[in-house]
C-alpha cells in the first residue's frame, strides 16, 4: 500500500477568526465521524498537510496541537536567501519551528512574482539545509526540477482555480514521466481544481500519490470530505 499525501493550500485567505473557525469545524467533524475520540486519526499511510499564509502558522500550530488533530504544518513560500538583512523575505531557519513542508514552485508565484529557475532552486537549497521537505509544482514534464527535491506536485495551469480539472488518467502518465526522469521513488502530487467528488480518482492511480488540493481546501466541510474520501482508499 503507497503512502497518500492531501496537501491544502490556502493561498492569500483567511484571517485569525477564519481559520479558528475552520480549526473547529474540522475538529468537530474528526470527532463526529468515529476518526478517534477527540483526535483526528486516519489510515495508515495518510498524510495531511496544511498550508496556510505566514500570518496563521504560528496560531494553527498551536490549535493542531490542542485539538490533536492528525495534520502537518506546511509554508506556501521560503526565502531564497539565508537570514539576515533581507527585508520582508521568511527564512528556512524561521519556519524550522513551525512545519515540515514548504510548497515551492507554485505557477502563481512563478507567474505574479516572476520566480526564475535558479531563485526557485536557492528556494530548494535553502529548505534541505534545514530538513524542510520541498513540495515541488511543476506545470508540464519538462519543468526543471532541482536536485534533492523528493516530492512534486504536477499542477496543469489550465486546471488551477478553473473548475476544470486533468483526467486522472493524464495526471497518472504525467506522474510516470516524471517517476522515469526523477527516479522510482518520487512522490508525485496531482494539483488542479481537486475536489470530494474526483479526488479517489486521483488518489488511486499508480503513479499518483495524492493532491494538492487549492480552492477546496478553504472549506472545512468540504475538505474534511475530501480527506475521508482518500482514507477509504
Amino acid at each position: 500500500m503507497k503512502n497518500l499525501f492531501i496537501v491544502a493550500n490556502w493561498k492569500s485567505n483567511k484571517t485569525v477568526k477564519k481559520a479558528e473557525e475552520w480549526i473547529k469545524e474540522m475538529a468537530k467533524r474528526a470527532k463526529a465521524r468515529s476518526f478517534g475520540i477527540g483526535k483526528w486519526q486516519m489510515a495508515n499511510g495518510l498524510e495531511v498537510i496544511l498550508c496556510p499564509p505566514f500570518t496563521l502558522l504560528y496560531y494553527l500550530k498551536l490549535q493542531v496541537t490542542s485539538y490533536k488533530l492528525q495534520v502537518k504544518l506546511g509554508a506556501q513560500d521560503i526565502s531564497p536567501f539565508p537570514e539576515g538583512k533581507y527585508t520582508g523575505a521568511v527564512s528556512a531557519r524561521m519556519l524550522k519551528e513551525l512545519v515540515d513542508y514548504v510548497i515551492i514552485g507554485h505557477s502563481e508565484r512563478r507567474k505574479y512574482f516572476r520566480e526564475t529557475e535558479q531563485i526557485l532552486e536557492n528556494k530548494v537549497r535553502e529548505a534541505l539545509d534545514f530538513n524542510l521537505l520541498p513540495i515541488f509544482c511543476v506545470q508540464e514534464k519538462t519543468t526543471v526540477v532541482p536536485e534533492g527535491v523528493k516530492i512534486v506536485a504536477y499542477e496543469p495551469p489550465s486546471a488551477i482555480g478553473t473548475g476544470n480539472p486533468d483526467t486522472p488518467e493524464n495526471g497518472n502518465k504525467i506522474a510516470f514521466s516524471f517517476k522515469e526522469r526523477l527516479g522510482r521513488e518520487t512522490v508525485v502530487l496531482y494539483g488542479g481544481s481537486v475536489t470530494s467528488e474526483n479526488v479517489k480518482g486521483f488518489c488511486q492511480q499508480e503513479n499518483l500519490s495524492g493532491v494538492l488540493v487549492g480552492g477546496a481546501s478553504l472549506d472545512p466541510k468540504e475538505f474534511f470530505e475530501i480527506v475521508k474520501n482518500v482514507s477509504k482508499i
